[in-house]
């Protein structure tokens, strides 16, 4: 399952295409590698899912290279991230962050297994196409190993995920995506996660289910 970036600035997969830009980053060093932490959005918590506990870390370099150049070279990821290549190639992506997304790498029972943004979206070009309320949360997610897709375990990590944010974040009403519609297990993964389909968006790359999640009163 996959949820790539909508704005084509931020794609490395389109590296050399126009409209790519880097855009800086604040770093924290942290034992072990680089840490790339872009904005003061906390981390969420360890969440306890019915797959196991599911924790998001922030992506360190160069430490966590190697695995996610792997996780981006398999075609299944490959068709809708489109950022197949050298580690260079993904080391762009993570550089151009824009400073309202996280990048997280995410650990199931402290097992690598899935790669994450948290943006926010009213702060995000994809606000541009559709009605954005103040502190909409956006969601990007990738499975990366294989076994991992098929099987339910997207729905069950993004409920979770989407419970913690609203759960923690008292000004977010909705956490949004916006996978290409073509991509069915993953907007059949987010519907499984409590996320409705709002409307079918015309993005510069794609088009898109725009998927939603609303706070319950």
């Amino acid at each position: 399952m996959q949820g790539q970036p909508a704005d084509q600035a931020a794609r490395h997969g389109r590296a050399g295409r126009p409209g790519r830009r880097a855009v800086g980053l604040r770093r924290h060093p942290e034992p072990g590698g680089r840490a790339v932490t872009p904005a003061p959005t906390e981390t969420p918590a360890p969440m306890r899912t019915p797959a196991g506990v599911l924790e998001l870390r922030p992506v360190r370099l160069p430490d966590d290279l190697p695995l996610l150049t792997e996780w981006m070279n398999d075609p299944a990821v490959d068709a809708y991230w489109e950022l197949a290549g050298p580690p260079a190639t993904t080391e762009q992506h993570l550089a151009a962050q824009p400073g309202h997304s996280l990048p997280y790498l995410g650990l199931l029972d402290g097992a690598p297994m899935s790669y994450w943004e948290l943006y926010r979206a009213d702060l995000d070009p994809l606000a541009a196409h559709y009605p954005a309320e103040p502190h909409d949360a956006g969601i990007h997610l990738l499975l990366g190993p294989a076994e991992a897709r098929g099987r339910g375990l997207g729905s069950a990590l993004l409920a979770a995920l989407a419970e913690e944010v609203l759960r923690t974040r008292p000004e977010c009403g909705r956490v949004v995506a916006e996978p290409d519609v073509r991509n069915t297990p993953s907007v059949r993964a987010f519907t499984k996660a409590g996320f409705r389909l709002a409307a079918e968006l015309d993005l510069p790359t794609k088009r898109a289910a725009l998927m939603m999640r609303r706070r319950v009163s």
